[in-house]
């Protein structure tokens, strides 16, 4: 399972194009990492975790002195005063940004429901250009400066990339074609969701991108990623042009990226930024609870597709809010607004 805030296919055409020898090389190191990340990835299955009672974070950030070792060395432990050290800071925060979002918006204790550990590591590798959830733990390179920026930077990358946590303790959706895109997805979505609460924007006032920030001065994008405009978010020389889809239309049928994982995640991320904003008002609090109960509800099989996750929206909304709610007509016209079918009994 490949759990990386930057998709291959943008990694990829820096590989092959990209002017400066420099960047090309590490581009390459950076797939070839991925890669074996992936396949130590496969053997990280989700457990079931024993309750605890109390609702507080457990932080430890390891600095790997820009070697591929994990964890590093140990440089600030839960409760200990700033380092000076602003990607280790970073770090510290936004796990409990993160901890604090999914504790406040859904009583949720922790990425696996039960207090877990919360371990990042910075400084990974020589200006690496990824971050990535390993299955135990945050990794975060620091980028090379001339296509990314550090990678603790925006909040919704540590959002993302710890929601594919949840996501593995709960309905731990298959990691390739639609579930695959699912799982990316839901990650986007509570990312994104997370930047919104800390900033207290609402629905109509959040900028739905992800990863904004991250690219750097000189590159023609605004973010990895749009949820309100699926394939904008860059078109650059260096990156080529974002190509994700907004609707079962364009559906990409590839091999590449788990089957276009980070591609067609770009379907579910519109539809729920048609129901978030179609209902309104604060994003976690009706459509992210309609998400995350359906993530979290124990109904969803690894293998469910996007007709199939849609359907259990529909039918998460219907027992929160009612067959008739706006809501629920909220939920069932974004999907069907990008395309996807709305099952039999959605």
């Amino acid at each position: 399972m490949r759990c990386h805030i930057v998709p291959p296919h943008m990694l990829e055409r820096i590989a092959r194009d990209a002017d400066d020898p420099a960047l090309r090389d590490r581009a390459r190191r950076t797939l070839a990492l991925s890669s074996a990340q992936a396949a130590d990835r496969l053997s990280l299955r989700a457990t079931t975790p024993s309750p605890t009672e109390d609702f507080v974070p457990n932080r430890t950030i390891h600095d790997a002195l820009h070697r591929e070792q994990l964890p590093g060395r140990t440089v600030r432990a839960e409760g200990a005063p700033a380092t000076g050290d602003k990607v280790v800071d970073q770090a510290y925060d936004w796990l409990g940004a993160t901890f604090d979002f999914y504790e406040a918006a859904y009583r949720r204790n922790s990425i696996d429901g039960a207090g877990l550990r919360m371990i990042s590591t910075v400084h990974y590798g020589d200006k690496y250009d990824n971050a990535f959830w390993n299955g135990e733990q945050m990794v975060y390179g620091d980028g090379d400066g001339v296509v990314f920026t550090e990678f603790t930077g925006p909040l919704d990358v540590t959002g993302h990339e710890l929601t594919h946590g949840v996501t593995q303790y709960t309905a731990n959706l298959e990691y390739y074609g639609q579930p695959g895109a699912l799982n990316e997805s839901v990650s986007d979505v509570f990312g994104s969701l997370i930047k919104q609460w800390h900033l207290g924007q609402t629905a109509d006032r959040a900028d739905w991108l992800i990863g904004q920030g991250l690219l750097a001065e000189g590159i023609h994008g605004i973010a990895l990623r749009s949820m309100k405009e699926p394939g904008t978010a860059y078109d650059d020389p260096q990156l080529g042009k974002d190509p994700q889809p907004g609707h079962m239309d364009h559906y990409v049928d590839t091999y590449r990226d788990n089957g276009g994982v980070h591609i067609n995640s770009g379907i579910p991320n519109h539809a729920f930024y048609l129901a978030a904003t179609a209902i309104g008002g604060n994003a976690w609090e009706k459509a992210g609870r309609i998400w995350y109960d359906t993530l979290t509800g124990g109904s969803l099989a690894a293998d469910t597709d996007f007709a199939g996750f849609a359907a259990a929206t529909v039918q998460t909304a219907t027992r929160l809010h009612g067959a008739d709610a706006t809501e629920t007509e909220a939920v069932k016209q974004a999907w069907t607004g990008v395309g996807v079918p709305l099952e039999a009994n959605g």
